[in-house]
């Protein structure tokens, strides 16, 4: 999560319209998500009589925008929302729900108006319920759809090939400040602001039961079996935290073990438009143990899932990037009961694989096991309202943040760019 103190902001190439924004992190909490929330900056004189309206918007990417096969693009809009922001259609100090935008409007003076969105199941886009109908076979009802819990993708995207050019698929999150004669009027590029934001899952508070796996391997030339046995010293793991293996090996068979090979597989799903699966090996420790026949092997071996040894790799799974910062491997997807999995974009799990390499006359064979586990971020501590500083960081998001980024900042249109200390708030 962001610093408590720091305020994120953004202006638009003209100076009209300024985003101010306490976070870029919003959390889904599984039976609810925190709303989106923030103030706008305006110039009246800029403006020159324009409106200014803000957008929150969720869009699966799975192709670039300059993609377009048979008139279909490779693109859908999964929500959408715009509140008018000026003229303001309600009390400015009613309009704030949070102990920040009170701060910010205090700072900011009487040009600053506050926006709150809470995502709804009823505006979820009819899109993204055309995209269900044909996942469940034409079973599915409007009215039954917009009866289903509110839920939304988590920022999800799959890393691009070092030489790969333009907007990787991503589940992405986008707000949207921009000045216009009305809501359905053009809007020129240079009186929009655009701000990433990501919506994310922490690791829940209480540890499943420890996962643990076990098979029994009988051989034709053999009057005794091989038994495998693979646990895990816990059931959730947060990123950079080293997985213990536990392997207990009986070889009563006749085989030889040539080998023991472990690994950390991700398996992104991407269950929206197509159910596709991408599984990638993430660690691997190919140990070199044998076990003879007749012999046993217990040993505990480690594994340490990193993106940094991965980041030349094609369609792993990160957690959605704000363009400033890094970013991670994917957190373990965590679904609601009851609801609908082709809404959530991309999936996420991992397992480890435990695989035998099996000595043999006519060749050498593979056994092998599974065991799934979570990989998340432990929840951070929460702030409360009163402990929050007096002092507020404003932090500018510029292009030379973004030095060597794939796919480049928000401003992915000329004119989105930082309007540098124009808006500001003056100290006195």
């Amino acid at each position: 999560m962001s610093p408590k103190n720091v305020i994120f902001k953004k202006t638009c190439k003209d100076k009209s319209v300024g985003v101010f924004m306490g976070k870029r992190d919003f959390v889904d909490r599984v039976d609810a998500v925190d709303p989106v929330d923030g103030v706008i900056l305006v110039d009246p004189e800029a403006l020159a009589g324009r409106k200014v309206f803000v957008t929150l918007s969720c869009t699966f990417r799975y192709g670039r925008d300059d993609m377009d096969v048979l008139g279909i693009a490779f693109r859908r809009e999964l929500y959408l929302s715009t509140r008018q922001v000026y003229p303001p259609l309600q009390d400015r100090e009613k309009g704030a729900h949070t102990k920040v935008q009170v701060k910010l409007l205090q700072k900011l003076g009487i040009n600053a108006y506050p926006f709150f969105f809470e995502v709804s199941r009823e505006q979820l886009t009819r899109k993204l319920f055309d995209i269900l109908i044909r996942a469940q076979n034409n079973t599915l009802t409007w009215n039954a759809f917009s009866q289903f819990p509110d839920n939304l993708p988590c920022s999800v995207a799959l890393q691009p090939a070092p030489q790969d050019v333009g907007k990787q698929c991503a589940v992405e999150f986008e707000i949207k400040a921009f000045s216009a004669e009305s809501q359905d009027a053009k809007v020129h590029k240079r009186s929009t602001v655009r701000l990433m934001i990501r919506k994310v899952q922490y690791a829940p508070e209480t540890q499943g039961t420890p996962p643990s796996v076990e098979i029994t391997k009988d051989f034709v030339m053999s009057d005794k079996p091989l038994h495998i046995k693979a646990s895990l010293d816990k059931e959730l793991y947060y990123h950079g935290e080293t997985i213990k293996v536990l392997v207990n090996i009986t070889n009563n068979s006749n085989k030889t073990i040539r080998n023991v090979v472990l690994s950390v597989d991700q398996v992104a799903n991407v269950v929206l438009y197509s159910n596709d699966n991408y599984s990638k090996c993430v660690d691997i420790e190919d140990s070199g143990d044998s076990v003879s026949a007749g012999a046993t092997l217990q040993k505990v071996y480690k594994l340490l899932p990193l993106l940094a040894n991965n980041r030349e790799r094609r369609g792993i799974a990160l957690d959605g990037k704000l363009k400033h910062e890094d970013t991670n491997l994917a957190s373990s997807s965590i679904v609601k009961e009851g609801v609908l999995k082709e809404v959530l974009g991309i999936m996420v799990s991992y397992k480890v694989m435990v695989k035998l390499v099996i000595g043999g006359m006519m060749g050498s064979s593979e056994v092998g096991l599974e065991v799934p586990f979570r990989l998340m971020h432990p929840k951070p501590d929460t702030v409360k309202d009163g402990e929050l500083e007096e002092e507020l960081v404003f932090q500018e998001f510029k292009r030379s943040y973004l030095k060597g980024m794939i796919g480049g900042d928000d401003d992915e249109e000329e004119g989105n760019v930082s309007g540098g200390d124009d808006m500001a708030p003056k100290e006195k």
